[in-house]
């Protein structure tokens, strides 16, 4: 299983990495528009994405 878990961050660290090496200006942009955000709907947006991918891992299995 802890092989399992660590494939599952390196994966997740490739993912993360795809949108500043394409596009650093827009990823940079991005951040920029995140940190104004307030606390409230950047809860929101985490818990969907959580969401997102316990359906995806749900339905994939």
């Amino acid at each position: 299983m802890l092989e399992d878990i660590i494939r599952a961050i390196g994966l997740m660290l490739v993912f993360e990495g795809i949108m500043p090496f394409l596009a650093p200006r827009r990823w940079r942009d991005m951040a920029s528009t995140l940190g104004k955000v307030d606390e409230s709907t950047m809860r929101l947006i985490g818990l969907f994405s959580m969401l997102l991918g316990l359906l995806l891992l749900f339905f994939w299995r």
